[in-house]
């Protein structure tokens, strides 16, 4: 679906995680309502975003006002004032909206989140913070993980299968992972295959078991 298409997202709480889901939204082109109760930032994202309102969104009729019953998709990013999380996103989903993004602080937040209607929660600062770790072992270049030990990672070719075909280094037999594609410098990128030889310099896709990444990153 084109951006021009799309159907507004509303984002509820300016501070760092809100304010950068609106304005990532925005500069992709799509429409944002941003609201906060803060005139600050209002006013700092005024010229930001579709549109900025300042209002106390756990009010389910200034929501019915603003028209949130037409938007495709909501974030709740209120994360210093836990009840005002939980009654912002009880009125979204009194109001209709099937898909609620919902920052949560800790586990009990997140289930009563759940609870009343959030149909996908974060936790950005533990996210971000289990990032960074697996990244200071430096020889990852980005990391993402999923909730069962599994996770996809760029990182440098390790010495020992540079100059051979992917079948021949057998990376899956060796190593359990993946190697999913590879992208070296001032080409396009490459999806694996057996046949893929593997140059010095190369940067790789893998997938797997996070702790097999991680130790084949090292060999």
């Amino acid at each position: 679906m084109s951006a021009d298409k799309r159907k507004p997202v509303l984002v509820v709480g300016l501070g760092r995680f809100g304010g950068a889901v609106a304005r990532t939204l925005s500069n992709n082109g799509g429409e944002v309502l941003g609201i906060d109760n803060n005139p600050q930032m209002v006013q700092e994202y005024a010229g930001d975003l579709t549109k900025v309102v300042e209002a106390d969104c756990t009010d389910g009729a200034v929501l019915r006002q603003l028209g949130v019953a037409d938007f495709e998709a909501a974030v709740v990013a209120i994360g210093s004032d836990i009840e005002a999380s939980v009654l912002t996103v009880l009125a979204l989903a009194e109001l209709g909206l099937s898909n609620i993004w919902a920052k949560a602080n800790n586990d009990k937040h997140a289930r009563i989140l759940e609870r009343i209607g959030a149909t996908h929660v974060v936790f950005p600062e533990q996210r971000m913070g289990e990032r960074v770790a697996h990244l200071l072992n430096e020889r990852l270049l980005d990391f993402i993980a999923f909730d069962d030990a599994f996770a996809i990672a760029r990182l440098s070719a390790p010495e020992p299968i540079v100059g051979l075909p992917l079948v021949t280094s057998a990376c899956r037999k060796k190593y359990d992972v993946t190697v999913v594609g590879v992208k070296r410098t001032g080409e396009a990128f490459i999806h694996a295959v057996p046949d893929t030889l593997i140059f010095p310099g190369d940067e790789l896709v893998v997938s797997g078991r996070i702790k097999d990444i991680e130790r084949f990153s090292a060999i």
